[in-house]
C-alpha cells in the first residue's frame, strides 16, 4: 500500500471579502508577520480546518498586500496572482490561506504559534488545572479582531469542566511547546471565577 504524508497546515489569514474593484480580498489576520509576503508569497487555499495533502488544496501567489487603517486595522488587504475581478475574489471568501507547518518562520524571542499552545497541559503554578483546548480572539461588533484585549484559554479540567483564563504576560512564568507545558501564576480565585456561567474578571494586558 502507498502512503502520502498529509503536510500539517498553519493558517496565516482568513479571507473575508473583496475590498477594491481588482480583485483584492480583505482577511484577518492569524498571525503577526505580514511582511512574510514579502519573500515568501507562495500560499495555499483551502476550507477552515483543512487536512488533506496539497494536492487537494488550491496553491496561490501573494502578488501584493497591504495593511489597512481605520475600522480594518489589524487586518490584511491581499491581491493573488490571477484573481483581477470582484467576482473572482467573491469565490474566496471564506476560505484559509495557508502554508506547510515545515515554512513556517521563526518567531520573535517570547511568540509562540497558536497551533504550538494547543493540547499543552496547563498549570497554576506546580498545580494542572487541565489541557488547553482553544484560544478565543475578542472581536468587536464588525468582526475585527480587538487587539487590546487578552485572548481567552478554554481549558479542559481534569474533571472534565471548562475554565476561561486570559493570556496575559503577567500571569505567564514559562511556555514550553516541546514539553506540551503551560506554566502560569493566576490570582486566586480566578479559575472557578472564570468557568462559563460565572462572572468574569477582566485583567488588562
Amino acid at each position: 500500500m502507498d502512503f502520502v504524508a498529509t503536510p500539517a497546515w498553519t493558517p496565516l489569514a482568513h479571507l473575508l471579502r473583496p475590498q477594491g474593484r481588482k480583485g483584492e480580498i480583505l482577511a484577518e489576520l492569524l498571525f503577526d508577520a505580514p511582511e512574510r509576503f514579502l519573500e515568501h508569497p507562495a500560499v495555499f487555499l483551502a476550507a477552515p480546518d483543512f487536512t488533506g495533502p496539497a494536492s487537494e488544496a488550491h496553491a496561490a501567489h501573494v502578488s501584493n498586500f497591504w495593511l489597512p487603517s481605520g475600522k480594518n486595522q489589524g487586518r490584511i488587504v491581499l491581491h493573488f496572482a490571477g484573481i483581477d475581478s470582484i467576482s473572482q475574489a467573491e469565490r474566496l471568501a471564506g476560505l484559509d490561506v495557508l502554508i506547510p507547518r515545515s515554512d513556517r518562520l521563526p518567531l520573535e524571542e517570547g511568540a509562540e504559534y497558536v497551533e504550538d499552545l494547543i493540547g499543552c497541559a496547563v498549570f497554576d503554578g506546580e498545580s494542572q488545572i487541565g489541557t488547553l483546548e482553544s484560544m478565543e480572539f475578542s472581536t468587536g461588533a464588525d468582526g475585527k479582531k480587538l487587539l487590546d484585549v487578552a485572548p481567552l484559554l478554554t481549558v479542559v479540567t481534569t474533571g472534565g469542566d471548562e475554565v476561561l483564563i486570559p493570556y496575559v504576560r503577567e500571569f505567564l512564568l514559562a511556555v514550553n511547546t516541546q514539553d506540551r507545558r503551560i506554566r502560569m501564576a493566576l490570582p486566586a480565585g480566578l479559575v472557578e471565577l472564570n468557568r462559563p456561567g460565572t462572572a468574569s474578571i477582566e485583567e488588562p494586558e
